[in-house]
């Protein structure tokens, strides 16, 4: 070797350990994702390796590695073959399970659903049916919160994509409702295959249902161009005249509609949890939201609503609606020194990097503030804070999801007051999105 040769790279291998025999650290992981990943990171640094979910999966956390996973600098990480395995049956050829050029192609026809536009038409459709669902609400002392929001945004979503569902009823718009939890909640199934009374056999179920329902309605969105995505998606096509086939359009708004209404829901009721237990920024949002001109606050009076954005910020620092991101190797790859083998499943945790201490001062605690001007805490690392991942993949939706939570509070901090116990800590249960197992009770009156 000549004096000016750099010496090779010494690449460590991955450490870790299976787990427990046939279920890894799967239930250690639906019990407490972040206590799992803290460990995890304390024995064996930023990259390992565990049995779970009937499989292999490295194990990549912190700021920098969650980098190295979203910049894909050399394109080794593929979504399709990560999240297929744990939920590809049930939202096959969403956005979310492509990749590489297919993926390109589909975001851009999609983007169209999402100009800012779209969002503001969005926005004003909101308000009707955000008040019709708030008149329903009974206040009163444990109101269950989570579960009253979820009928919300299912409702909200259908409505602003599909222009509503007018020949549904209550009780097939529930049966709706529990096949997108069906289908979620079939990421952590340790049996994956359909056999009945499985976990794996209800997801299967729910995914033909969303199919028919959608179906069911796809002839009115293709024969008629209007202002929801479902039309929008039937309608869109690039330059040079490529659209959606009807089966890509149904995939499509099976994933959108879930995120529309799952991730939403997660992210407000962790916010009414922590404006119910601190009434100063309750009281605070309150008054900028009648602050503002018009009681229906359009796209850009949200601008005038800082502190909710701090608050909404915060609750998904603290409760982060996608607690891990999945990821497989198409080819050898290296992350942080290790070696990462080609057809490998792999796992970046926002949830751990939005918890841990060498980023966040005092991370458990409720603070909005860290997100002001002045202090800016998620800027310490380009991945600080990334609930809607990053790269090519960074959600398309991140912009609508905000206008509908902000809509949603701006109506709640009208109508009602909350308070939750200070001493209060939610029992999340992590068996696939975070949700509050009691329903997130608040005690709610109304103004």
């Amino acid at each position: 070797m000549s004096r000016t040769d750099s010496p090779p790279t010494v690449l460590r291998e991955v450490p870790g350990d299976r787990g427990i025999p046939l279920v890894g650290y799967t239930p250690s992981y639906v019990r407490d994702p972040l206590g799992l990943f803290t460990r995890r990171y304390a024995e064996h640094g930023p990259v390992s390796w565990m049995g779970a979910m009937g499989k292999r999966w490295v194990c990549l956390l912190g700021p920098d590695a969650a980098e190295a996973v979203f910049r894909n600098a050399d394109h080794a990480f593929a979504n399709g073959p990560g999240w297929s395995y744990l939920v590809g049956p049930f939202f096959d050829r969403g956005l979310m399970l492509l990749d590489f050029e297919e993926h390109h192609r589909h975001r851009r026809i999609m983007q169209q659903a999402f100009t800012r536009d779209r969002l503001e038409r969005y926005t004003d459709a909101m308000h009707a049916p955000v008040a019709a669902s708030l008149d329903q609400w009974e206040s009163g002392e444990g109101f269950r919160a989570y579960p009253a929001l979820k009928t919300l945004t299912l409702d909200l979503a259908t409505k602003l994509f599909m222009g509503g569902a007018p020949d549904s009823t209550a009780s097939e718009m529930a049966a709706v409702n529990r096949a997108f939890i069906d289908c979620v909640q079939s990421a952590t199934a340790i049996v994956r295959v359909g056999l009945p009374g499985t976990r794996w056999r209800r997801g299967l179920r729910g995914r033909r249902l969303l199919e028919d329902f959608l179906r069911h309605y796809l002839p009115r969105a293709r024969a008629v161009e209007s202002d929801d995505l479902f039309s929008a998606l039937c309608h869109a096509s690039t330059d040079d005249g490529e659209t959606f086939s009807d089966a890509d359009v149904v995939s499509h708004m099976i994933f959108l509609l879930m995120a529309a209404h799952d991730t939403s829901t997660i992210t407000l009721s962790a916010m009414m949890q922590h404006l119910g237990q601190h009434p100063e920024w309750q009281d605070r949002c309150r008054d900028e939201v009648l602050a503002l001109a018009s009681e229906e606050p359009t796209l850009a009076d949200h601008d005038r609503l800082p502190s909710l954005d701090l608050v909404m910020r915060e609750s998904m620092r603290l409760v982060t609606p996608v607690p891990v991101v999945a990821r497989r190797t198409v080819k050898e790859t290296t992350v942080l020194g290790h070696r990462i083998p080609a057809n490998t499943y792999a796992m970046t945790a926002p949830v751990f990097t939005h918890h841990s201490p060498e980023v966040w001062p005092d991370p458990s605690r409720f603070d909005p503030e860290r997100f002001s001007e002045g202090r800016r805490e998620d800027k310490v690392h380009r991945y600080a804070w990334h609930p809607f991942g990053g790269g090519v993949h960074k959600c398309l939706g991140m912009h609508f999801g905000g206008a509908e939570v902000k809509t949603v509070m701006a109506h709640l901090l009208r109508r009602f007051e909350w308070r939750v116990d200070p001493a209060y800590r939610c029992p999340l249960d992590y068996t696939s999105l975070p949700f509050p197992s009691d329903g997130q009770p608040v005690d709610l009156r109304p103004r």
